[in-house]
């Protein structure tokens, strides 16, 4: 009974560990979206995704306001979680034994590290396409006006459903934006292929094609952090100059050093100056 027992409790310690690790992801993430939230709504212009529930358009801004959220919300746990590693190490090795910190352990941190991984890919391959092409989808010709003739009043929910149906046209956009994501994904798979046949025609390259996931995925990933990189430290110099020039046109410069007898004497220069001439 006593290894039964033990075994037993071994499973409910890994399972109450799992169950605190999926609590602590989900509470990081939705603080994150929320505070995303909150930074697109105040930078983003009043007009761009209004209110209105019975409007196409709007509904459709929400949603791209949704995936734009939730895409600045994977970003920013990218951003931080390196910092976050870092500073729970040294909390855990500043405090081993204190027992309300042990929940900031490794495999927290791995988990972590997956879920951004995952998500990252996710908001890169999907949902930014899926959120420019769904916005500049207009529905394919003959399905857009799904409920009826122009001018018709929506559809009304249907007895006893929670659920809100959605506006009129809003199913043939996501049609047209699934349809343009499979053409553009079967383009990028072609270019691939064509760029495989020409550098390599072996059976080892035609092999890699198929570990998307191993392979392609984190090397677009590693690619795209790179190129962000080089980015930010191309432009940090400009941005630099470009600050403390508008700093400099904007504050008045402080007249503490300057010489007023310097500054009557050109007054009166300038003074005489103008007698000679009239």
């Amino acid at each position: 009974m006593a290894p039964a027992q033990d075994a037993l409790a071994v499973r409910e310690q890994l399972f109450h560990e799992r169950v605190r690790e999926c609590i602590i992801c989900t509470l990081l993430f939705a603080s994150l979206y929320i505070l995303c939230h909150f930074v697109i709504t105040h930078f983003k212009k009043h007009t761009d995704f209004a209110a209105v529930h019975d409007d196409e358009d709007a509904a459709v801004n929400r949603i791209a306001l949704g995936l734009c959220t939730f895409t600045l919300a994977v970003a920013l746990g990218a951003v931080l979680l390196l910092p976050f590693s870092i500073i729970s190490n040294e909390v855990l090795l500043s405090f081993p034994q204190n027992y309300y910190i042990q929940w900031l352990n490794g495999s927290l941190v791995h988990g972590l590290w997956n879920l951004v991984f995952l998500f990252s890919n996710l908001s890169l391959v999907f949902l930014m396409p899926f959120a420019y092409f769904f916005t500049e989808s207009e529905g394919f010709a003959g399905s857009k006006k799904v409920g009826g003739p122009a001018g018709a009043p929506p559809v009304p929910p249907t007895p006893g459903s929670s659920l809100t149906p959605l506006p009129q046209g809003i199913m043939a956009r996501v049609y047209e934006t699934s349809v343009v994501l499979l053409l553009l994904t079967l383009l990028v798979l072609g270019m691939v292929w064509v760029a495989s046949a020409i550098v390599g025609n072996d059976a080892a390259s035609r092999q890699s094609l198929y570990d998307l996931w191993e392979y392609y995925l984190p090397y677009l990933y590693s690619c795209i952090s790179l190129f962000g990189v080089l980015l930010l430290l191309l432009c940090t110099p400009f941005g630099l100059s470009t600050m403390f020039t508008v700093t400099g046109k904007l504050l008045v410069k402080p007249r503490l050093l300057e010489d007023l007898d310097e500054q009557l004497s050109c007054t009166r220069l300038e003074e005489a100056s103008v007698s000679r001439r009239i």
